[in-house]
């Protein structure tokens, strides 16, 4: 695994973006990006800070599904 890199909340969504997630809504710091798969909604909450802890970072991959290598150096 490699290192991951410090994210602001909007590289995040560009990130999700590319992997089938759409802006659903807003409210305040945070955007609620969802998908829809066959049988399910994947839904991740994304506070737009100008970087995001390590821990909320691994909570979102975690969510999402998406791989975490997306998000490393």
């Amino acid at each position: 695994m490699g290192k991951l890199l410090r994210l602001s909340g909007r590289e995040v969504c560009t990130i999700l973006s590319k992997h089938g997630f759409a802006e659903k809504r807003q409210k305040g710091s945070h955007v609620v990006m969802q998908k829809a798969t066959d049988d399910s909604t994947v839904t991740v909450p994304v506070p737009l800070h100008s970087e995001l802890r390590i821990g909320t970072l691994l909570s979102i991959i975690r969510q999402s599904g998406v791989p975490r290598s997306e998000f490393e150096s």
